[in-house]
C-alpha cells in the first residue's frame, strides 16, 4: 500500500511537471522572437529608428510571403478524387 502511494505520488509529480513544461513551451514558442533594438534608444538615434523599421519591414514581407504561400499549399486538393471526370472522347457510351 506504501509502495502505491509514492507511486501515484511520482506520476502526479510527472504530470505536474509536465504540464509546467508545456505552459512555458507554449509561452516561448509564442513570445515575439524577431530581432528588437532597444525602443527606449530607437526614439532618440534617428538612425537606430530607421533600421527597426527596416526590421519591421522585413518581417512584415516574410509573414506575408509565408501567408501566401500557406494559401497556395491549402488550396491544392490533397487528393485525387475518387470518380474520376470524363475524358473528352468519352460521351458516356460504354466502349465495345
Amino acid at each position: 500500500m506504501v509502495w502505491m502511494i509514492f507511486f501515484l505520488g511520482a506520476l502526479l509529480g510527472v504530470l505536474a511537471g509536465g504540464a509546467l513544461c508545456v505552459q512555458y513551451l507554449r509561452d516561448k514558442i509564442t513570445a515575439d522572437i524577431g530581432p528588437q533594438l532597444k525602443r527606449m534608444h530607437a526614439d532618440i538615434d534617428p538612425q537606430l529608428r530607421r533600421m527597426q523599421n527596416q526590421l519591421d519591414n522585413i518581417e512584415t514581407a516574410v509573414n506575408l510571403a509565408l501567408a501566401t504561400r500557406y494559401a497556395e499549399i491549402s488550396s491544392y486538393p490533397l487528393r485525387p478524387p475518387a470518380i474520376p471526370a470524363p475524358r473528352a472522347t468519352d460521351e458516356g457510351r460504354p466502349s465495345l
